[in-house]
This record gives structure tokens, sequence and C-alpha cells, in this order.
């Protein structure tokens, strides 16, 4: 009896050991069908293709699939079950804890963009957008939050006029709302970038990856195909710019359905910098304008002066005359240069 004893417990140790060998070599060939190939093996998966075919024209087509995505074992062990469990998805879409993930890959390959994003206000975390002052609705995930998988009843509560508010996610605190893919789209076809000559963004052409994200369909638009709405003020129509990166621009800092300027979030410039785009002034990550000024001054100044140390909120935020609408007779006795009230001259020059 004690030897059956002794041959049924090493069959079970021998069963036991086939089942976890059966398990490593599970999890083992999972892991790396998923590093095989430089993404042939995600194409095989009819839901992820044109993914694939879209990276492999575009500017990170010589970078591997899993330098930007998670390709960790329990990852790779969970898509491979899903897809042997029949429960494929018909569309792979990021959820929000993948593009957050994402961006210390971007931060990798681009650091000098990333740290000027950083210091630019497109960087504003959750807990600086959903627990300010301002009052939260359903509207600010169009813009804050785009990537959030979920409505704005799961970032904050209460969803009112009056608050407090609080984080329904406190690890979201520090998170950015608006994180590079934003306003980039990685599969897009382009070039890859040089060690040499970078990538640039300068320039009247918007480049392919520029694309902004529109969280209710999940997909990216490029800027070309974005519509500059015709905003008017008081005395008619203003002049746009034709540059297609501000289209852009206009998907959050958009003008209310009435086009009047300077409506819901609108910056159209009028007075002398009318029709001057956004991109003209502001740079592209952190959207500072501090050197725009050298750009077109003093050879296109008809003041002489240093428009830098003028009354406009350019010098001071607390200036009455904000540089998007700043007029020739907001100094002017009769809009013309030589025409000065003395009071004017004072409010011209820098203090």
């Amino acid at each position: 009896m004690a030897g059956n004893g002794v041959t049924l417990v090493k069959r079970l140790a021998i069963a036991g050991a086939v089942v976890l060998l059966a398990i490593a070599a599970f999890i083992f060939g999972a892991d790396r069908y998923y590093h095989h190939g430089d993404g042939a093996a995600c194409a095989s998966c009819h839901e992820i293709r044109g993914n694939v075919e879209l990276w492999q024209v575009s500017t990170h087509r010589n970078i591997a699939c899993t330098e930007c995505h998670d390709s960790t074992v329990t990852g790779n062990v969970r898509r491979v079950v899903r897809h042997l469990s029949g429960d494929v998805p018909e569309r792979v879409v990021l959820r929000t804890d993948d593009v957050l993930r994402m961006m210390a890959r971007c931060r990798k390959c681009h650091q000098q963009e990333f740290a000027s994003w950083q210091a630019g206000p497109h960087s504003a975390s959750y807990a600086r957008i959903f627990t300010g002052t301002e009052h939260k609705t359903t509207d600010c995930m169009r813009c804050h939050g785009m990537h959030f998988d979920g409505p704005i009843q799961d970032v904050v509560v209460p969803v009112d006029i009056k608050g407090p508010w609080r984080l329904v996610r406190p690890e979201l605190k520090n998170a950015p709302t608006m994180p590079c893919m934003t306003c980039h789209e990685i599969h897009r076809e382009g070039k890859p970038a040089s060690k040499l000559k970078r990538a640039s963004v300068e320039g009247p052409v918007a480049p392919p990856s520029l694309s902004f994200f529109d969280r209710r369909s999940h997909v990216h638009y490029q800027a070309a195909s974005l519509q500059i709405p015709q905003v008017h003020d008081a005395k008619g129509p203003l002049a746009m710019s034709p540059d297609p990166r501000d289209g852009l621009c206009y998907q959050c800092h958009a003008p209310r359905a009435s086009l009047e300027d300077w409506s819901g979030d609108d910056r159209t410039p009028r007075g002398v910098h009318e029709g001057i785009g956004c991109i003209a002034c502001h740079q592209g990550h952190n959207q500072s304008a501090r050197a725009s000024c050298a750009t077109c001054h003093p050879r296109m100044s008809n003041c002489g002066l240093n428009v830098e140390k003028m009354d406009t909120t350019f010098a001071s935020p607390n200036s009455r005359h904000n540089i998007h609408t700043v007029a020739c007779s907001d100094c002017h006795a009769d809009g013309r240069k030589g025409h000065f009230s003395r009071a004017a001259q004072l409010r011209a020059v820098a203090r």
C-alpha cells in the first residue's frame, strides 16, 4: 500500500511539473510572439493590421512597436488569452493609462520638445484643470482630458458650478490633460528624422503628424484638413491667416456659434495684428510668444518705438491693451503716425 501511495505522489508531481512547464512555455511563447518581427506578429491580428501598415510608412517606422507600446509579460499573455477566448476588439483604442505611459517613451527621444511642452500651458494637470476655480461641465472634456476613457463624472465630482471639487482618481493629480497625442498622430505618414537635421514644424505646410484627436470618435484629424472659421467683429469679417496649422488651434480656442471674435475661447487677432496666425507668434510646444516681436519689428513697425516696451499685455499682463486686439487708434488720436496725444505717448513708452 505504501508503494502505491509513493507512486501516486510521483505521478501527481510529474503531472504538476508538466502543467507548470506548459504554462511557462505558453507564457514564454506569448511574450516572444509579440516581440517577433518588429510588428509582424502584431500585424497578423486583423484589428491591429491598419495601425501597423500606417506605422510602416510613418516617421517612426524604424522604431520597433515595443519601444513605444507596453510589452510586459503579463500584458502579452493577457492579449493572447483574449484572442484565444474570442474576446477580440473590432478596433484597438488606447486607454488613459496607455497614453500616459507612452509619454515617457516620447520624452526619451523628443527631450527638447517635451521640456518645451512641459514648461507651457498645454501640460496642465488634472488637478489644475478639474479642481481649480472654474466651473465644471461635460464640454471641458472636449479639450481637457480628451484621452480619458470615460465621462467627466469619472474624473471629478461634483459636476457643477459651485464646488468644491475632488478628483475621482487621485492618481491623476499630476497627470497631463493634454498629452503629446492630443496634437500629434504617431502612426502617420512621414520621413524619419535625422540626427543632423531635426524635423521642423516651421513654414506654411502642416506636417502630416500634426493632427487633432477627437475623443468622441477616437480618430486623429490632420491639421491640413481642419477648417479655419471665418471670424468677425462688430465691423465685419476679419482677415484670417491661411496657415493650415492654425486649424488645429481653433479646435479648442474656438468662437461660439455666432463666430464673433473673442467669444468662447477665441483669440483671433484684430487691430494691428489682424490676419496673423497663431503659429506666427506662438512657439509650437510651449506657446511662448516672448521672442515673436523681433520677427517683424522694427522693420514692419510704423511707430519707430520699441514695441516690446509699449503699454500692451506683451509688456505687462495688467495692461488694458491686449496684444491680440491692440489698434493704432489706441495710441494715435486719428489712427496715423505722428498724431499722439501726450497721454498716449506716456503710455506707449515703458515705465
